[in-house]
């Protein structure tokens, strides 16, 4: 797998936040070090090395070109989003156990039932109230 291109700037050698004068000023003294003429670098790895330099300080110099050019990096360093897991239906969902407090509010609303029915039919039985109505002879 072939390595991931440099960026602009690491072929300038300079920091994502570098001004105008520094980009120039290393411009200058890298053209200086890979221009064909000036180097003991093979003809084509020197004209490669100089030519990638120019098209770099090109989209560098122009602020237009540069902003679209910092968007591009950072949408490319932005994480991915997480994809949703898919799970088939014949998958059951997964129990976990009740914690304590779970437990102890299901006591306490299996005791409010109870205590709601125990209070309801004592009332009843106290006022006469009939609980069971015979059912009517057909």
């Amino acid at each position: 797998m072939a390595a991931p291109a440099p960026s602009l700037y690491e072929l300038l050698e300079v920091s994502a936040d570098a001004s105008a004068e520094q980009l120039r000023a290393s411009f200058r003294q890298l053209s200086k070090r890979f221009h064909p003429d000036t180097t003991a670098l093979p003809p084509a790895e020197a004209s490669r090395c100089f030519n990638q330099l120019q098209e770099a300080m090109a989209v560098l110099a122009d602020p237009e070109q540069r902003r679209r050019y910092d968007t591009s990096l950072a949408e490319a360093a932005a994480p991915l989003p997480v994809p949703l897991v898919w799970r088939p239906a014949s998958d059951p969902p997964q129990r976990r156990e009740l914690s304590g407090g779970e437990w102890f509010a299901l006591v306490l609303l299996g005791g409010a039932l109870l205590f709601s029915l125990v209070l309801g039919v004592g009332l009843a039985w106290w006022r006469g109230v009939a609980l069971l109505h015979d059912a009517p002879q057909l």
